[in-house]
């Protein structure tokens, strides 16, 4: 007979749920998962990790058709998109064997299917005709003192656009396409549609992004968006702002969308695929919250700084609990939540201390207010900015198109958020985080060493710059 008490039950595998798990048995709890997928959840079988290899075969595709530009000969250069496809779901199964292992290593039971919430301290797991992996605990009822949701969230379906796995698709079929469609229409320019809309024109889609807002990646700072707008038409997409796509006509291998351009006028564009990258939404369903009377808004659970819940012992961490629906914030959120539970007493997470990157290219990274969200708050403020044109490593590395830029409270010297778009910043926006999280002030980050020659000198000559002091312009 399975073990069937607990001390902690996590629902769901994901980033957040598996590390949450793993700092439950570190601080003694008797822990076990529930999963009915797939160990590692959508970032590592479906998103984060996938996405990043297949943007690096195309990475690499951009680097040798442009040899000449480096001294180099390469001839006859192509691609295989089953290749790409192939490769980029090896390295998301290397992950997904290595979360299997720690579960193991931490003594964690797994347990295989989906969970209902019966009452506080007692969930169903459902049985199913899909083959569990090797030592999972069996279908059944279990108990726990703390059940943490960590179930993330699923793509959401506007009426008109409703993916069918063929024609029109979700980040699902995009990561495994049979072949690169000749012309894509990507709706939503969030990090997903933009990722997806550099991966396929560099493997030479002919690409049309459409966004509802007047800013492309609306959530990032809007100097650094029209950068990266700009850049990306360069490369030949095509983007449509304060545009909405109101109608879809199927044909036997492409589709016709119908296009509202804001201003009172319609335009129709004829595509091989569509992709639907208009967000995402909780996963709250069948889990019993309802009934439970845990409380949600807009299709997440509502929490507290640690993951609590209105309903004692019921806590939610990640997608699940709202945004940024990001991974590295649902990991956080998952060691905050069971260290409150241990009584360890953690500091809340900060979510304006949360970075967000998009691994276009070039990439986008930020951290903090933006300008516009810094001056609604009545902030008087000072900013910094310098391109990558002005730093030796990025002319030397042929990537030289980038700007970093930094604001400051003018009265303070507090950063209050950072932005970057260039090559490899989604690398260098950590060091803004942690300067952040240590309360550093423009001086020390002014009196700090930089390497020569690197691209994070951009960071220090932005925050030169927004003190009067900069070097290299």
């Amino acid at each position: 007979m399975a073990d069937q008490s607990f001390d902690i039950i996590v629902i769901g595998a994901g980033p957040g749920g598996y590390v949450a798990a793993i700092r439950a048995s570190q601080l003694g709890f008797k822990t076990a998962i529930v999963e009915r997928d797939y160990l590692g959840g959508i970032c590592l079988n479906w998103g984060c990790i996938p996405t990043k290899a297949l943007l690096r075969s195309a990475e690499v595709f951009h680097y040798m058709q442009h040899a000449k530009d480096y001294g180099l000969t390469a001839e006859k250069v192509g691609f295989d998109a089953k290749a790409v496809v192939e490769r980029s779901r090896k390295v998301a199964g290397r992950l997904n064997n290595g979360v299997g292992f720690r579960m193991k290593k931490n003594k964690i039971a797994v347990i295989w299917r989906e969970a209902a919430i019966e009452a506080p301290g007692k969930l169903t797991v459902k049985a199913s005709k899909s083959e569990a992996p090797k030592g999972a605990l069996p279908p059944g009822t279990y108990q726990a003192k703390h059940i943490i949701l960590a179930t993330g969230a699923r793509p959401r379906v506007l009426p008109g656009i409703e993916p069918d796995k063929k024609l029109v698709w979700t980040y699902f079929e995009a990561m495994v396409p049979p072949a690169v469609p000749k012309s894509l229409l990507v709706v939503g320019s969030g990090a997903i549609g933009i990722e997806f809309a550099s991966f396929f024109r560099t493997l030479g889609s002919a690409v049309t992004v459409v966004e509802v807002l007047p800013q492309i990646l609306p959530v990032e700072d809007a100097e650094i968006a029209a950068f990266a707008r700009k850049s990306f038409e360069r490369q030949g997409i095509k983007i449509l702002t304060g545009a909405k796509v109101t109608k879809l006509e199927k044909g036997a291998d492409g589709v016709t969308a119908t296009i509202d351009d804001g201003k009172g006028g319609t335009q129709s564009l004829s595509v091989e695929r569509v992709i639907s990258a208009v967000g995402v939404v909780g996963n709250i369903e069948n889990l019993g919250l309802e009934k439970l009377g845990v409380k949600t808004d807009r299709g997440t659970v509502v929490i507290d700084g640690h993951g609590r819940t209105n309903v004692p012992g019921i806590y939610a961490i990640g997608d699940v609990a709202g945004p940024p629906m990001l991974a590295h914030k649902g990991e956080h959120e998952g060691v905050v939540c069971v260290e409150a539970i241990k009584g360890l007493k953690p500091h809340p997470l900060d979510k304006l201390k949360i970075p967000g990157c998009t691994y276009c290219s070039p990439q986008i990274a930020s951290v903090g207010l933006t300008e516009a969200a810094a001056k609604a708050q009545g902030r008087e403020i000072r900013i910094g900015r310098f391109p990558f044109v002005g730093n030796g490593k990025a002319i030397a590395l042929g990537e030289d198109q980038g700007l970093t830029k930094t604001i400051f409270d003018a009265k303070t010297g507090q950063l209050l958020g950072a932005h970057m778009v260039g090559a490899e910043v989604t690398e260098l926006i950590q060091g803004f985080v942690i300067a952040m999280q240590l309360e550093t002030t423009e001086e020390d980050l002014m009196h700090t060493v930089f390497p020569h020659p690197t691209l994070s000198e951009t960071m220090h000559e932005s925050v030169l710059d927004a003190f009067g002091r900069v070097i290299h312009v």
